[in-house]
């Protein structure tokens, strides 16, 4: 069974800490945060302060951070003080990878990669044992509400058989045009465990249904 990260970016910003309880109760397994600087992708979103707060809120969820920005090297040890659970970043980002991935777990986050539509899977190959979730880009990073991009089921399947060939076990997510009654079970097929939803699941008329549709997936 998939697991389900709603990502914040799609919710009522006026009323965010009962958007984030709304998709929790629900049944929503972790919180995806995006975080963007206007520079690695042309919009800005939100960042420390608020994920700060989420944290206080929510003490015992998993902040699923997803760092679009330009020199994530220069901030994981204030979003790993914040509240952060895990810290992806882009492979594309300006900063060293390994030296990257080597302080985040140095401040006991859990490390991620992403990779955007037009970069390869095989990117992240050298990366895989130190990882704990791989996020392949299904829309262009930037905005909500975008389509899927097809060539993204190719990448996770090359990525689902380099882990299983590795007997490696990261999360491998999907984020961006994840939709439960179309796109989602495709995506679960080419081998992602994680889903990453926002418009679909905040702007539901029910949160517990389209939660358990993605869950039952």
């Amino acid at each position: 069974m998939a697991k389900l990260s709603p990502s914040v970016l799609s919710a009522d910003f006026t009323k965010l800490g009962e958007e984030v309880k709304r998709v929790l109760d629900a049944g929503a397994d972790m919180i995806h945060f995006d975080v963007m600087d206007g520079h690695f992708v042309n919009n800005i979103s939100f960042g420390i302060p608020v994920l700060k707060d989420l944290r206080k809120a929510f003490p015992d969820v998993y902040f699923d951070v997803h760092l679009m920005i330009t020199d994530p090297l220069l901030y994981v040890s204030e979003f790993a003080e914040a509240g952060a659970s895990c810290i992806t970043f882009h492979v594309e980002a300006k900063s060293p990878l390994t030296a990257t991935l080597a302080s985040i777990r140095a401040l006991k986050c859990d490390a991620g990669l992403a990779i955007n539509p037009s970069t390869p899977a095989e990117a992240v190959f050298p990366f895989l044992d130190d990882l704990s979730l791989v996020l392949s880009m299904g829309v262009v990073p930037g905005h909500g509400g975008q389509a899927f991009i097809p060539g993204t089921l190719n990448k996770l399947r090359i990525l689902r058989d380099e882990c299983d060939r590795r007997s490696l076990t990261p999360y491998l997510s999907v984020d961006g045009g994840v939709k439960a009654e179309s796109t989602a079970p495709e995506c679960i097929k080419a081998g992602a465990n994680l889903l990453v939803a926002g418009s679909a699941v905040f702007d539901a008329p029910d949160a517990a249904e389209i939660v358990r549709l993605f869950k039952s997936l």
